[in-house]
């Protein structure tokens, strides 16, 4: 069973920061190293947006337009982990974050088999 379980959430002024974890265990973490990460957002009413992610080899990363400067991800093969980096946070990334898994790197999330249970963000402006 994959379990992939994302911290780091929380309520944060505008201008902040905060650092999300995205914690993967289970069968085939063996295979960790194998498989494209993503962070993707939801607000009520709104479609699953694309964040940010990274290749199975970490050489390649890409980021929403929205994002892209304030916001890095990254990934650490010996504890399993994924991370978002947020800068700069602003009340338009309030959301609940979520990390996932794919096969290829994609910003499709129909693409992600796996996810985590989401992690709430909330910038007070």
């Amino acid at each position: 069973q994959v379990r992939l379980i994302e911290s780091g959430g929380g309520l944060v002024q505008a201008g902040g920061s905060l650092r999300l974890s995205c914690a993967a265990s289970g069968r085939a973490f063996g295979g960790f190293s194998y498989y494209n990460w993503a962070w993707f957002r939801q607000v009520p009413g709104k479609e699953r947006e694309f964040v940010a992610l990274v290749n199975w080899s970490g050489s390649t990363t890409d980021y929403a337009d929205s994002v892209k400067g304030r916001f890095f991800i990254s990934r650490d093969k010996a504890s399993n982990t994924v991370s978002l980096q947020m800068n700069s946070l602003n009340a338009e990334d309030t959301a609940v974050y979520y990390c996932a898994r794919a096969p290829r790197a994609s910003r499709d999330s129909g693409d992600y088999g796996y996810w985590g249970q989401g992690t709430q963000v909330t910038v007070s402006s």
